[in-house]
């Protein structure tokens, strides 16, 4: 299983031919894997992976030893899967995702506040006519007399949203590399800039740590300096040597 977290940034439309579908843009990564839970230590497996930029002074000091050379993270969630090849600093990049990949998200959706039962669980609502008056939108009754009491489950008005809403069958419309962004297809839970945790089928492609690449870069660097030292000297030897042989 492929995941990564991300932010909502808005909703839009794209053109696909000649329809327009209206998409979802997530900020998609990158993430950083924290740590790599297992059976032996932890009692279960999952990664524990950081998303976003949060001010060191705004972290704890537990968290701050806990993410110690990865970065500061606004966000950190784990997703239960099996860590195979994956270590600690690893990267999940953007890049793990194909357009026409079958998605699920997650995240928090929008708060509304207190509300009554026409809104929250879609009831009816009363008769506008024939003696009826002031009991439009009342839930009405409650529950039998003979228990003497509420059933717990009772549907009846008060706060809605603020809930962990999950949505299948989603799919990527298009993938931004440069810029990290996911085009979803359709509504994604929550609010703008609201966290959601994307996850599909197919195999995590993880990124080297930064620290990694940018040896790799120097050395390669290096490669090419004595490279080119390297023909520099032969070159001026053949020059000599054709000197010598003219004389």
């Amino acid at each position: 299983m492929k995941f990564i977290i991300g932010k909502k940034i808005e909703m839009t439309q794209v053109w696909q031919g000649d329809k327009v579908v209206a998409v979802t843009r997530v900020q998609a990564g990158p993430c950083v894997v924290t740590q790599v839970k297992n059976v032996e230590k932890d009692g279960y497996e999952a990664i524990q992976v950081g998303f976003g930029v949060r001010k060191e002074k705004n972290i704890n000091k537990p968290q701050r030893g806990h993410t110690k050379g990865l970065g500061n993270f606004s966000a950190m969630r784990e997703f239960r899967v099996e860590a195979g090849q994956v270590k600690t600093g690893d990267r999940i990049e953007v890049g793990t995702f194909t357009v026409g990949d079958g998605i699920q998200v997650s995240g928090v959706s929008k708060g509304k506040g207190f509300q009554g039962v026409v809104r929250r669980h879609g009831f009816s609502g009363s008769k506008k006519t024939h003696g009826n008056k002031d009991q439009l939108r009342m839930p009405g009754s409650a529950g039998a007399t003979g228990p003497a009491h509420v059933f717990k489950g009772m549907r009846m008005g008060g706060r809605m949203g603020g809930d962990n809403v999950t949505t299948k069958n989603l799919e990527i419309v298009e993938v931004d590399v440069e810029n990290n962004i996911l085009s979803i297809k359709g509504a994604v839970p929550g609010a703008r800039n609201g966290l959601v945790l994307i996850s599909g089928e197919g195999e995590l492609i993880i990124s080297a740590p930064k620290n990694e690449v940018k040896a790799e870069a120097v050395i390669e660097e290096k490669i090419e300096e004595v490279q080119d030292n390297t023909e520099a000297v032969v070159a001026e030897e053949i020059k000599e040597e054709t000197k010598s042989d003219d004389k």
